[in-house]
């Protein structure tokens, strides 16, 4: 019997697809095809490229393994040992799959296999591709199932896999139902809470219900969706003002951590006042202390929709809607490139042009700056924009205006539109 050899690849070759894998032109799907390789090690090089990108620059701080002592590896091993004891605790009572989400692929203390061996699972579990290692065709029913759930976000899989087959499709419910959690979709109606939240993350209440939201900067909110390639997805986060529906920031990511939502929420805080308080779903990006902790260092409070509760962020769903119909459903992006500069133009034109009927036919822009078109005034009587004076200031076609005395009479003045940044997003 013949036994395929295993390849060893060189620091060169890791670091030239990990800095492919950091440019996001293509999905992690398309490297893994380009260059023979499973996804999950892509994302690996990829995090690891990124964690010790910092030590270039920090001469002088190396440590001396050579000089360690006897009495320190000691330590190290009882260490370990404590490590390993506090570990088994968290995994008592616990199904397969959520003994499986305990281990961390990053642990310095720990390794992988004996994690593994630890919790009692199979080490193979972790290197199934979960988000874009997907062929042709399960892509193309991917794509059908987002279009499909924009329509009908009642559909669960038994309704959704009717509907597939009734559109020419050979497709059982089991892959329907694997390819919805692989795109973070379920029927939206009220049922019980029976999933647990992950044992390291906190879980906190949602604080907008029965709440009056009458102005801007009082609540902010954000949403990951599925933005579909021709081989394999990306994925997309933006953060909105919830009174305005302004789009702050948003970022596009080929793989699923945490760093890009961080970014996102890091470039909105800087370009505007922060808000009262911010409102996520319980995706574990959202959960992590480097999410969190951004937002209590600027004394933000937090508030999350209860499991599976669509309504509870419904501002950001419908934005998903209409950019998908309008945009992403239309050009079918085939780089990162193109997708960043082909959505980074619809918010634009979302903020700045598009007026919404909820608004009272006003744009984003306007209704953030507190413009009313019905009397020809701002409904603030003095607030800032980002730093700048908008007491009477009005918005023409995407530019911010301002009016000043001068000489007797009133001279219009053209501001700095901010909203251009959105694009190098």
């Amino acid at each position: 019997m013949s036994t395929s050899k295993r390849r060893n690849h060189s620091a060169k070759f890791k670091a030239k697809v990990a800095m492919e894998a950091i440019k996001e032109e293509q999905t992690v799907a398309q490297l893994a095809s380009r260059y023979d390789l499973h996804p999950a090690m892509i994302r690996s090089w990829k995090r690891m490229l990124q964690d010790s990108a910092g030590e270039l620059f920090d001469k002088g701080k190396k440590a001396d393994k050579d000089q360690e002592s006897l009495i320190s590896e000691l330590y190290k091993q009882i260490g370990k040992l404590t490590v390993e004891k506090d570990f088994l605790k968290k995994a008592r009572s616990m199904s397969c799959s959520q003994r499986m989400e305990l281990v961390d692929r990053e642990s310095p203390e720990i390794s992988i296999s004996r994690q593994c061996s630890l919790l009692g699972v199979h080490r193979s579990g972790l290197y199934r591709d979960r988000s874009s290692g997907e062929n042709a065709y399960n892509c193309e029913l991917m794509q059908l199932i987002d279009q499909q759930y924009l329509e009908m976000p009642c559909y669960g899989s038994r309704k959704m896999t009717a509907w597939l087959r009734q559109a020419g499709y050979q497709v059982n419910r089991k892959r329907v139902q694997r390819l919805m959690r692989l795109m973070g979709i379920e029927a939206i109606y009220q049922k019980p809470n029976t999933s647990r939240p992950h044992p390291e993350h906190k879980i906190y209440p949602y604080l907008l219900r029965g709440m009056k939201i009458d102005r801007p900067n009082q609540v902010w909110a954000t949403d990951i969706t599925y933005i579909p390639m021709p081989k394999g997805f990306l994925y997309l986060v933006a953060i909105i003002d919830w009174f305005s529906r302004k789009v702050l920031s948003w970022r596009l990511s080929n793989t699923m951590e945490s760093d890009f939502c961080v970014d996102a929420l890091n470039e909105a805080l800087i370009m505007f006042d922060k808000p009262e308080i911010f409102n996520t779903d319980q995706g574990s990006q959202f959960t992590s202390q480097a999410f969190t902790g951004v937002l209590k260092n600027h004394g933000i409070k937090i508030s999350m929709d209860g499991r599976g509760r669509f309504v509870d962020n419904i501002f950001v769903e419908r934005l998903w809607r209409s950019l998908k119909y309008e945009n992403v459903y239309l050009h079918a992006y085939a780089t990162g490139s193109e997708a960043r500069q082909g959505i980074g133009e619809w918010f634009r034109k979302y903020n700045s042009i598009r007026l919404h009927e909820a608004l009272e036919y006003r744009t984003p822009d306007q209704v953030y700056v507190g413009l009313d078109i019905k009397n020809n005034q701002n409904t603030t009587a003095k607030q800032e924009y980002n730093g700048l004076p908008c007491g009477q200031d009005f918005l023409r076609h995407g530019k911010i205006y301002h009016p000043v005395n001068k000489d007797g009479g009133t001279e219009v003045q053209q501001l700095p539109h901010l909203g251009h940044r959105l694009g190098e997003s």
